[in-house]
């Protein structure tokens, strides 16, 4: 009989990872599951008093097993897309459970782990399919790099403060001509991530749109766009010195003048468990403080 297997992807510095693993994981290992997580977080497994040969490491999280059953990632938003992209993009659902503070993603809270894994178990958490964008540079006619990502692409510039100037054309049409010190395209459920923070709108995940957000545009009048995501979108790089994009804050690659960067959705999502009695607009209230005076 072959046993269920769960993946853990957690934030190995965080100070109550030890109390997390001792509340999420007995329950598995109680209905023997095999249990996978990267090395880093073995100290915090030994400090929560879980059986040392319960515990297996592997820094690509059981990439060459078949696909596990469930992937929990215990942390924030970070620890939650980096579950995504080792775990969740094979197709397995996600749960994430929130070891920080503000977190949209790992929505549930720490303090009722045990709760959370006991109604994991009832079957009544509901399936959230979450779209994923394609990012990718091409670089003299020849596709040099990309991948998939869940929050955002990001173009921003390094070291030297250099203005950008960038050409953006939606489903091969133009649309404006761009200087700033970067841009955003951010999903639905990378709207309430650094697309926030630069001025763009909150979208519901489940539309199916992009945002397209200017880091600190050198014009008054440039606002965020929404665009539908089953356009192609194009940027080109029309200047640019010390730029490079990231994909859900992941660095990727540096960025040259004549570059395009091409954006269309993903044929890969991300399935996310979320409690049924919790909608997103309960999420926002909370976490954004909306009934605060």
């Amino acid at each position: 009989m072959v046993r269920p297997t769960l993946v853990i992807v957690a934030k190995s510095r965080s100070p109550w990872l030890a109390k997390g693993l001792a509340d999420v994981v007995p329950p598995f290992l109680a209905r023997g599951w095999d249990v996978w997580a990267h090395p880093k977080i073995q100290p915090a497994w030994i400090t929560a008093g879980l059986p040392v040969e319960a515990f297996h490491g592997d820094p690509a999280y059981g990439a060459a097993n078949p696909a596990p059953d469930l992937c929990l990632a215990l942390g924030g938003d970070g620890t939650l897309l980096t579950a995504a992209r080792h775990v969740g993009m094979r197709g397995v659902p996600i749960l994430g459970i929130n070891l920080g503070s503000l977190g949209f993603l790992t929505s549930h809270p720490s303090d009722a782990a045990r709760e959370v894994i006991e109604t994991y178990f009832k079957g009544t958490f509901r399936p959230e399919t979450r779209t994923m964008l394609h990012a990718q540079v091409v670089r003299g006619g020849q596709v040099i790099g990309g991948r998939p990502a869940l929050n955002d692409a990001v173009v921003n510039k390094g070291v030297v403060a250099r203005i950008m100037e960038f050409r953006i054309q939606v489903d091969g049409r133009d649309v404006a001509s761009v200087k700033a010190d970067g841009l955003i395209v951010s999903t639905p459920t990378g709207s309430t991530a650094y697309s926030l923070s630069a001025g763009g709108p909150i979208l519901h995940p489940a539309l199916e749109a992009w945002v397209i957000s200017g880091i600190c545009p050198h014009s008054l009048t440039l606002r965020p766009i929404v665009v539908p995501s089953h356009l192609p979108l194009s940027i080109a790089m029309d200047r640019t010195e010390d730029a490079h994009l990231t994909l859900d804050g992941q660095l990727e690659m540096e960025l040259h003048a004549g570059d395009r960067l091409e954006l269309s959705r993903s044929e890969r999502t991300i399935t996310l468990l979320q409690n049924p009695e919790t909608t997103f607009f309960t999420l926002l209230g909370e976490k954004l403080h909306w009934s605060d005076r």
